[in-house]
C-alpha cells in the first residue's frame, strides 16, 4: 500500500526490471546477455556498500575476471544466512549453498557426452573450453568448445550455461581448470564459478541483505538500477 502507484522509470519509460538470484559481486550490462539495445539503469554495478573493489575493476580482462573469480570478495550477495536466503529462495533452492563461488567437475566422458546431448552436436572428445569474450561481470558470452572432431564459439550467456549443465549451469561466470592424463589430454575439467543466473539488474539475494542491513527501498532500486527513478503514476 505504501507504495501504490510508484514505478521505476528511465527517460520517462518504464523499466526493463531484469533481476536475477545472485550477481556473484558484480552485475552485467543487458547487451551482453540479450539484444544489442543499451538499457543505462542495467549495467556494471559491484555489489557491496563503497561500490568499489579494486578486483573488480574491468572483469572483461581474463586474468582480472580470473583472479576475481577465484577470490571471495565482500559483496551484498555473499551471504550464507538462512533467515535472508528463505526470503528469496524457493524452498528446494534453499538446499544450494554454494552459489556466490562454485565448483563443477565432469570427466572427460562425463562432458562430452552432455555437451553432445545439449548442443546436438559431435565434438568429439572435449579438448578444451576457451573463453573468448567476457562481458562486465566477467560472465563469457563467446565460448569456443575444442573437440577432437570440431570447434565451435557458443553465445551468449544462456546458451553457453546449457551446453554445460543437464538443467542450467549457475552462471556463465567461470574459469577453467583441466586435469591432465599421461598422454597430456584432459581428463577432467574443473569449472570454478561466482553468482546464480544471468547477473543484469536487481540482485535479489544482494537486496534481501540490503533490507537487512537497514536499507530502503528506495535505496536498493537505485543501487541496482543506476539512472533510473521512481515516479508517482497514479
Amino acid at each position: 500500500k505504501k507504495t501504490t502507484g510508484e514505478v521505476l522509470t528511465y527517460d520517462g519509460e518504464i523499466c526493463d526490471a531484469r533481476f536475477s538470484k545472485s550477481c556473484g559481486g558484480v552485475s552485467e550490462t543487458f547487451e551482453n546477455c540479450w539484444e544489442e539495445v543499451p538499457h543505462p539503469y542495467l549495467r556494471k554495478v559491484i555489489d557491496n556498500r563503497d561500490e568499489c573493489d579494486i578486483a573488480a575493476k574491468d572483469l572483461t580482462n581474463e586474468k582480472n575476471a580470473r583472479q576475481w573469480i577465484l577470490s571471495n570478495p565482500e559483496s551484498f550477495c555473499n551471504t550464507t544466512d538462512e533467515k535472508i536466503l528463505s526470503q528469496v529462495l524457493v524452498s528446494y533452492d534453499q538446499k544450494t549453498t554454494d552459489f556466490f563461488r562454485w565448483n563443477v567437475e565432469y570427466g572427460q566422458n562425463e562432458i562430452s557426452k552432455l555437451v553432445k546431448k545439449r548442443t546436438g552436436i559431435d565434438f568429439g572428445e572435449i579438448k578444451d573450453l576457451i573463453p573468448i569474450e567476457r562481458g562486465e561481470s566477467g560472465r563469457i558470452i563467446k565460448l569456443q568448445i575444442v573437440g577432437s572432431k570440431r570447434s565451435l564459439t557458443i553465445g551468449k550467456e544462456l546458451e553457453i550455461r546449457k551446453a554445460l549443465s543437464e538443467s542450467h549451469l549457475y552462471s556463465s561466470a567461470f574459469v577453467v581448470e583441466k586435469e591432465m592424463d599421461k598422454n597430456n589430454n584432459p581428463n577432467k575439467f574443473i569449472l570454478h564459478g561466482a553468482g546464480w543466473g544471468h547477473g543484469v539488474g536487481l540482485c535479489q539475494i544482494g537486496a534481501a541483505v540490503m533490507a537487512s542491513k537497514g536499507y530502503g527501498y528506495q535505496e536498493i532500486l537505485k543501487h541496482y538500477y543506476k539512472e533510473a527513478v521512481i515516479e508517482k503514476r497514479y
